[in-house]
């Protein structure tokens, strides 16, 4: 793209027609050669200061937010950052407008709701990409990601390979601090969904006060087309202030436009999830199951059918892709050679195991089994809390290796057994995590419910500070075969 087309974008008329091959913000990269560079400013750098060396590099314009005295043409604008998201939209030639774009804000249900989401269009024949937590998902292919939303160049830049790769939806989760920081700046959202708010990201370099999260998060409501509300949560009054879009109301509540009803659990044949009756104003009513277990994911599908119902999707997929979703690494259920319950959970720590298992308790299964081990290198309390919660809320734990990194397995496993003595619940230790697995799978009775804690979508086992591939649906994927020959 030449360098005018690309500066008009941020409202800068110049008759430089360079040809440029990127733009570049990390002042790390060894070449820039025929690139701008965007001098971002951070808590703790300030690209400005190495201005000069990306030049040096090959950089042949800086936009900054002061003028700097460098061997090439600068140009000065407000907010680089702003600039940074508007530059990167038009050199990806914005990539938003062939898409049908979903951002999701909320301090809890984001990436449920966006699993729940691309399981829902791809029941109706749509190809979906991902940006979250997990990383950037194009279909089967996942691109690892540092943050749940990524810098403002890598937004567009993924975007634009989710079009050229035939992508016809991008769900998005939405963080405060990605609104914030202006990564999702530049372009406008089809929908914005708010699951909800609470406490979370307070202090340090995140939000000063639980009014500036609170704020940030609103901010969704100002750059897409139509909002769609959970107005059971208080907060929902603050995240429409000063809204640019419409809005559309979900909840359990008779004054929502898309209503919730006889949320209930459901479990059969190894299925356990819960079933909810969905009312329509002006619409038609029906009932669905979910495909996740707990009557609290009957929020993150309410707000997921309206966003569906919005885009057109039939009722019929709705269901479909409610019924079949599957977020990796969250209680996570993968198929079984029997009538019991396999489940894959990244809880890896005490709060995160006492939600799961209570949640799991209220299906009333045969036995619980718990497999878990605990990370190394890291408090020994978490060990000690771990042991006691499984063996408060488990009927049989068994106790293996997690990322031990540089401890010995046996030394955590000692710490994990002070906790589980406090209890009086029954637990076995098998040190092996893949024999540990083979274990719970040979040994399972029909109405049990197997949970395999702690890696969750992992893929490696940590030891010694080298990470050994270790995906523990392959590892079932070997043992179901083994047990079949």
């Amino acid at each position: 793209m030449k360098l005018n087309k690309l500066l008009k974008s941020i409202g800068i008329i110049t008759d430089i027609e360079t040809e440029i091959k990127d733009i570049i913000f990390d002042s790390r990269v060894k070449n820039m050669e025929n690139c701008v560079f965007v001098c971002l400013k951070g808590a703790s750098f300030d690209a400005h200061d190495f201005a000069e060396e990306a030049v040096d590099k090959g950089a042949v314009a800086v936009v900054a937010q002061r003028e700097l005295t460098i061997n090439a043409p600068c140009f000065v604008v407000e907010n680089t950052r702003k600039a940074l998201a508007l530059l990167s939209a038009c050199f990806f030639d914005n990539p938003s407008e062939k898409l049908t774009t979903i951002g999701l804000t909320g301090t809890k249900g984001k990436t449920t709701s966006a699993f729940m989401l691309k399981s829902i269009f791809e029941a109706a024949g749509k190809k979906v990409g991902v940006i979250g937590t997990i990383g950037v998902l194009i279909g089967n292919e996942l691109i690892k990601t540092n943050n749940t939303t990524p810098e403002n160049y890598f937004v567009q830049k993924y975007m634009a390979l989710m079009a050229e790769k035939g992508c016809d939806v991008c769900v998005m989760e939405v963080s405060s601090i990605g609104l914030k920081d202006y990564r999702v700046y530049g372009f406008t959202f089809d929908l914005g969904i708010f699951t909800n708010f609470s406490e979370d990201h307070i202090g340090g370099v995140e939000h000063k006060d639980m009014e500036e999260y609170l704020y940030c998060k609103s901010l969704l409501f100002k750059m897409c087309k139509k909002g769609i509300i959970n107005i059971d949560d208080e907060n929902y009054k603050g995240i429409i202030k000063d809204h640019t879009c419409e809005i559309t109301t979900y909840g359990f509540n008779n004054e929502a436009e898309l209503i919730g009803k006889n949320s209930e659990l459901y479990s059969e044949n190894g299925f356990i999830g819960s079933s909810l009756e969905v009312e329509i104003k002006n619409g038609e009513n029906f009932k669905t199951l979910i495909g996740m277990p707990g009557k609290f994911n009957a929020y993150n599908a309410l707000g997921v059918i309206a966003a569906a119902l919005e885009c057109g999707v039939n009722t019929e997929s709705i269901k479909e892709g409610l019924k079949n979703v599957n977020v990796k690494g969250r209680v996570e259920r993968i198929p079984t050679n029997g009538n019991y319950t396999l489940l894959i959970d990244y809880a890896h720590n005490a709060v995160s195991m006492r939600n799961v298992l209570t949640t799991l308790r209220e299906y009333k299964p045969k036995r619980i089994v718990t497999m878990f081990g605990a990370g190394g290198n890291r408090p020994k309390v978490r060990r000690y809390e771990m042991g006691e919660e499984s063996g408060k809320l488990s009927d049989l734990s068994v106790i293996t290796e997690d990322n031990s990194r540089f401890e010995e397995v046996t030394d955590i496993i000692e710490d994990i057994k002070v906790g589980i003595n406090k209890t009086s619940g029954k637990y076995i230790v098998i040190p092996n995590r893949k024999d540990a697995i083979r274990y719970c799978i040979e040994n399972a009775e029909e109405g049990d419910i197997i949970v395999l804690a702690g890696k969750g979508h992992e893929d490696y086992q940590e030891i010694k500070g080298v990470k050994y591939p270790f995906d523990e649906r392959d590892v079932i994927k070997e043992i179901y075969a083994s047990l079949e020959k």
